[in-house]
């Protein structure tokens, strides 16, 4: 399988592939991007304002809609529209420069709109928040059904994704259908967190890591001996490095691993592998709290688990795309290699024959999604299958 490259550069696509795994319509999509693929050939970081506007008008009309359902109390339907309306106000945003017009008040419409939509469609989510040394880590909790104490996974960010997209890849649902819950952390550099408390990020994660197992430890429905833990794209530095210092943690996976991002960064100064997003250098520093590319490289020195995993002492899970172009290959097989102490470590390669190949899946998330679920209800002693 690969990517859907409908514009001629992969940062562009990477966000197009982003919406549809994460519930957008295939209509809505071409009717955004048709008028700005010229746009897109002047380069990843040219356009983007073009693209949020289209984004941002698809988003307004899907609202419109959701108004009209509403006013008739159809309010499943007003549900959905506003899902999708959410997803292509926070794609539009992440495309765009720290600082640019109009992201603060796509990403405050966003946000309020998802929450519209939790509350019409009676979805299973809930926003929490959860004390930090400074500030708060804002959080979406997905319950697994059924009563008494359930398993549950901390599900935390990449670099420039939100707690909203976790929930979208569809692994909190996929985690409940299993008998375990979900919280979905927009942790420090990332999210809320970043963007309305300017909280950096901290790569030493076992900080705010330790603070969502307290928070879990307080709630009713959760087992605290069953608690996983799991990260996306550069969650695979912070998923890691938390179950690492943090003994509280039973199980821990990656969904992409990043193994030595520091190491990536040099890289990419060379101008090797793909950005993630546009106007990458700005937005890393922000993410850091750095003030120059000498700034950041300090505060990212630590992005290195070399030397940390052989502290993992449960069982843990890499998995890696094939023909990941921004993460090489090899920094899983380095993870897997070194889970010396892990009692059940295991490496999961996704390839052509079944797909998933591309950075965290987003050619295909339902293999990442389904092999992460089931690796968790292993481990965590939730179900694979229904009751026989």
């Amino acid at each position: 399988m690969a990517l859907f490259e409908y514009f001629p550069n992969y940062i562009w696509n990477l966000s197009v592939s982003i919406a549809m795994e994460s519930g957008g319509r295939i209509g809505e999509i071409v009717d955004m991007c048709q008028p700005i693929r010229d746009a897109a050939a002047a380069g990843a970081d040219a356009g983007t304002p073009q693209f949020m506007a289209r984004w941002v008008e698809m988003a307004d009309r899907l609202i419109g809609l959701a108004d009209e359902d509403r006013a008739q109390d159809r309010a499943f339907s007003a549900s959905d529209k506003l899902e999708r309306a959410a997803l292509y106000l926070l794609v539009a945003e992440r495309m765009q420069a720290h600082g640019s017009a109009g992201r603060e008040q796509t990403y405050a419409q966003a946000l309020k709109i998802f929450a519209d939509s939790t509350q019409l469609g009676g979805l299973n989510r809930e926003r929490v928040e959860i004390p930090l040394a400074t500030g708060m880590m804002p959080a979406i909790f997905t319950r697994a059904p059924g009563t008494g104490p359930k398993p549950v996974v901390v599900y935390c960010n990449g670099l420039d994704s939100c707690k909203e997209l976790l929930y979208w890849s569809r692994l909190p649902e996929a985690l409940a259908r299993r008998g375990i819950s979900t919280l979905c952390v927009d942790q420090p550099g990332t999210g809320e967190a970043l963007r309305l408390q300017n909280l950096p990020v901290d790569p030493h994660s076992e900080h705010w890591a330790s603070k969502a197992v307290d928070w879990l430890e307080g709630q009713a429905d959760i087992d605290s001996d069953r608690i996983g833990m799991t990260g996306i794209s550069l969650g695979g530095h912070f998923a890691p490095r938390a179950v690492a210092y943090e003994p509280r943690f039973a199980s821990g996976a990656v969904w992409g691993a990043n193994h030595n991002w520091r190491e990536v960064q040099d890289k990419r100064l060379r101008r090797e592998g793909e950005n993630p997003v546009p106007h990458y250098w700005q937005h890393v520093f922000w993410a850091f709290g750095a003030t120059d590319m000498e700034d950041f490289l300090a505060k990212s020195t630590d992005m290195n688990l070399t030397g940390h995993m052989d502290r993992i002492k449960v069982p843990f899970l890499v998995t890696h795309g094939a023909r990941d172009r921004q993460i090489s290959v090899d920094y899983a097989h380095q993870a897997h290699d070194q889970l010396v102490n892990s009692p059940r470590r295991e490496l999961k390669i996704f390839t052509d024959r079944e797909g998933g190949v591309e950075h965290v899946g987003a050619d295909n998330m339902s293999f990442g999604r389904d092999y992460i679920a089931d690796w968790f209800a292993d481990t965590l002693n939730g179900r694979l299958g229904p009751a026989r």
